[in-house]
């Protein structure tokens, strides 16, 4: 596939690092010759100096082959024009472009996206999916991480491994026994920085963070099981006024019994909060002050929520928030170095927007009936959700007879309205949906399960 990224950011960096290292031809437009200079010294890609949306850059990127143009720029305009350009003078199939501002996604102006008007095929909103993010993650206490899947009847469970975890050192296989009525299938381990596909013998050991296939209504027994699930927060403190703490405040303020505060340090955003917000009390101060955390009520808070655009702003506010007495904190990070220190600074999750924006993405550049994608570790693995079509080589087969290679785990098989979990008896059958997690040397395998011919179009 031929891909021009517009944007060598962060978003950007980590779309072309994964996309190239897959054998796609990336080309990345950037203003800046720095940032173009560095990502084609440490990756396998060209790169173009120039304006993203100019089409005289565009032409020397290649946009005249182009398969898909993704547009990741800081400046939503540039990535819609870019879009609009790719149609109108290129006609580029794929078109996706990264939008912030919440005015352009309103509802009302969904049309402004039509194929007669602005023909861009993906809209990727990352404060959208960070909110919504962390409101999953409120929803279900004691679980790092809740991914849905399947129209949301399957949930993807990350959750920590303690000593005190009543099946640690138990292989996988024995598990289901332990708890007949409990459907859950345990599809990544991450053991000692690496994340993998566990096998059926492997066991789960303190330290591990698990990442498990369930049925959404399972979700809370589970944890429960695991020993993991916290009480829900009523009390949250969030840092930070702009979008992305707008978008959380304004969900939670429809849930009765929640006691919701924001801190803001700019007045003006604090103030348009404030109008945004009816029900929820905004302080306009630095959140890396005491007393304005004190009054905030961080001291009593069950949750602290640390989304400002500056890292070092939310480290240290969680920090903060942690010494005071809140019970949890959430941090949003973009530098990976920094995620690396979470344990260090015990911060009880870490949200990265580049994953939450490259996740969304991959949903769309993988090839054959790939439905969904949810990328863990900085790409170490995929969780994706697939249809199984009449030329898949699993279509027709028992869990036994597929022969799955190593790296690939099989978390859940959607066939209408019944979820089956994985059993060597299972068979598969065509149109069924199977949700699994596959490490990343192992994602050609997965497209080719999931292939189209050419008789299905």
């Amino acid at each position: 596939m031929r891909v021009i990224i517009c944007g060598a950011g962060r978003v950007g960096h980590g779309l072309a690092s994964r996309l190239a290292a897959e054998g796609n031809m990336v080309t990345v437009v950037d203003l800046s010759s720095e940032l173009i200079r560095q990502i084609t010294t440490e990756l396998d890609v060209r790169g173009v100096v120039g304006h993203g949306s100019h089409p005289d850059v565009l032409v020397k990127a290649g946009i005249e082959s182009a398969d898909m143009i993704i547009a990741v720029t800081y400046a939503d305009e540039v990535n819609m024009m870019a879009c609009q350009v790719a149609h109108s003078l290129f006609n580029v199939p794929t078109k996706v472009a990264r939008v912030r501002a919440q005015s352009y996604l309103d509802n009302r102006w969904n049309d402004l996206y039509s194929r007669e008007n602005m023909p861009i095929d993906i809209i990727i909103s990352p404060e959208i999916e960070i909110g919504k993010a962390i409101l999953r993650r409120l929803k279900t206490p004691g679980a790092f991480n809740v991914v849905p899947f399947g129209e949301g009847r399957v949930q993807l469970l990350g959750v920590r491994i303690e000593e005190d975890c009543p099946i640690i050192e138990t292989p996988i296989k024995q598990i289901p026994d332990l708890f007949t009525d409990l459907h859950a299938a345990i599809v990544g381990i991450k053991r000692d920085g690496d994340i993998f596909a566990p096998t059926q013998d492997d066991p789960l050991k303190a330290g591990d963070e698990a990442y498990i296939i369930t049925k959404a209504e399972h979700a809370s027994r589970l944890l429960e099981v695991l020993g993991t699930r916290g009480a829900q927060a009523r009390h949250i403190v969030i840092v930070s006024g702009g979008n992305i703490g707008t978008y959380v405040a304004g969900q939670l303020e429809a849930v009765s019994g929640l006691r919701v505060r924001v801190i803001e340090r700019n007045k003006e955003t604090a103030e348009t909060a404030a109008r945004l917000l009816p029900k929820t009390v905004i302080l306009n101060g630095d959140a890396m002050s005491a007393t304005i955390q004190e009054e905030a009520g961080v001291s009593h808070a069950e949750m602290v929520i640390c989304l400002t655009n500056d890292d070092k702003t939310n480290i240290l506010s969680a920090v903060l928030a942690k010494k005071l007495g809140a019970g949890h904190t959430i941090s949003l990070i973009n530098e990976v170095s920094m995620q690396k220190m979470q344990s260090e600074l015990g911060i009880d999750m870490i949200i990265d927007p580049r994953a939450s924006t490259i996740s969304s993405i991959l949903r769309h550049v993988r090839r054959g009936r790939i439905l969904d994608v949810y990328t863990l570790e900085q790409g170490g693995a995929e969780v994706m959700e697939g249809e199984v079509l009449e030329t898949s080589p699993l279509a027709g087969k028992t869990l036994r007879d597929a022969g799955l290679s190593d790296g690939i785990a099989l978390g859940a098989v959607l066939n209408g309205d019944g979820i089956a979990f994985p059993d060597p008896d299972l068979q598969i059958k065509q149109g069924d949906r199977i949700i699994l997690l596959a490490e990343k040397t192992a994602l050609k395998e997965i497209e080719a399960m999931f292939r189209v011919s050419s008789d299905y179009f």
